[in-house]
């Protein structure tokens, strides 16, 4: 159990039988009347935000969350197999519960995998990724490095917007949180 006074982004809930992450919280002490706390929570299994608010003191149950590294080793069919890098054991995990950044996973690639008991949570994939270009439009000479974009196809079948001057074969640092392009990198 954890108390509304220990609120802190980052701390994780369980209310209604799913897993709430704290967002934003805010002591309120009026002038008239008992204190509370005002939270905006995160729902860790589909993303919805609510805001809630409760009695100051009131305790509610913390969600103890097992966090563990694991690297893609191979995908089967629908399933995308990964090896627990301290147990060595193989767990299958579909795209669905990887999310929306499964596009730039790739065999070798670690990822922490955060569990609530045996439901798998959330895979956080690393904030950036090198990747190769395996399909764009070629660049025209002329073409400016201030200039507009360009979509590239990766070679995990991600498709970004690039500069105009980046060419196929060529390796790019791509933010996977928000598909931004950030940079080339060297050949391997």
């Amino acid at each position: 159990m954890i108390s509304s006074n220990d609120f802190r982004p980052g701390v994780s809930i369980v209310l209604d039988g799913s897993v709430w992450r704290v967002v934003e919280f805010l002591h309120v002490k009026p002038g008239k009347g008992s204190a509370f706390v005002r939270t905006k929570l995160k729902n860790v299994q589909n993303g919805s935000v609510v805001e809630k608010t409760f009695r100051a003191g009131e305790t509610v149950p913390q969600a103890t969350l097992e966090k563990s590294t694991m690297q893609h080793t191979y995908k089967e069919g629908d399933e995308f197999v990964f090896m627990d890098m301290e147990t060595y054991e193989e767990g299958r995990l579909s795209a669905a519960q990887i999310g929306d950044r499964v596009k730039y996973l790739k065999e070798g690639m670690e990822a922490n995998v955060i569990r609530w008991g045996e439901q798998v949570l959330e895979v956080e994939l690393p904030n950036s990724v090198v990747l190769e270009v395996v399909q764009t439009d070629p660049g025209v000479k002329g073409d400016t490095a201030t200039g507009g974009t360009k979509p590239a196809v990766l070679e995990t079948g991600a498709t970004v917007m690039v500069p105009l001057f980046i060419s196929q074969g060529e390796r790019i640092k791509i933010d996977t949180r928000d598909d931004k392009y950030l940079g080339r990198e060297g050949k391997e």
